[in-house]
């Protein structure tokens, strides 16, 4: 993550600032710029989300968000993939999805990227489930490897392509192997 010298601001400030590209997110009054996706990240991250829809979004339990900024707790972030149980989904007074969201996601998924400090992305998905998130993923497409944050701030590696990864209860119905996520990088 690239850094942005400058003095520290409000989140009320930041927000009002024009969005980055790549985007950036607002943390203990800095401005920290996310790395540029890569080709893994961007194929997890693709393929992550279409699966989680799969499962989830038919039967109206959840919907996945791709690089969907999330505000709360005194903190503007980007999480990879953000997945909301469908009763939380922030909603216009007309019933249609929100454009912000000021809740913490019910699930937060994190890609590492080759230059993206580890440290920074756990903060986030600690902040995340300081904030009521029921469970991190933090994917390391080099290592291939899955560390799993529980609500309880547990966690837990899973490296063996047969192993089952864990999800949040709600998302029960989406099932999904270490092996079968890293396979998505050779198709």
């Amino acid at each position: 993550m690239v850094q942005t010298p400058i003095k520290p601001i409000s989140l009320a400030a930041f927000l009002k600032l024009p969005e980055t590209e790549p985007a950036s997110e607002f943390v203990d009054g800095q401005i920290i710029q996310k790395p540029m996706p890569q080709g893994k990240h961007s194929t997890i991250q693709r393929d992550l989300c279409n699966a989680i829809e799969a499962a989830l979004k038919p039967e109206r339990i959840a919907r996945a968000y791709p690089e969907l900024r999330c505000t709360f707790g005194g903190r503007s972030t980007i999480p990879d993939v953000t997945v909301f149980a469908w009763d939380r989904i922030p909603r216009d007074d007309d019933g249609k999805i929100a454009n912000v969201f000021e809740i913490a996601p019910d699930w937060t998924i994190e890609i590492l990227s080759p230059e993206q400090s580890q440290t920074k992305v756990i903060r986030n998905i600690l902040h995340c489930l300081s904030n009521g998130t029921k469970m991190g993923w933090l994917i390391d497409p080099e290592e291939e490897l899955i560390f799993v944050y529980f609500e309880d701030r547990t966690l837990a590696v899973f490296e063996e392509k047969d192993n089952l990864l864990p999800v949040p209860e709600f998302a029960a119905a989406f099932k999904l192997t270490v092996g079968e996520l890293f396979g998505w990088l050779a198709d």
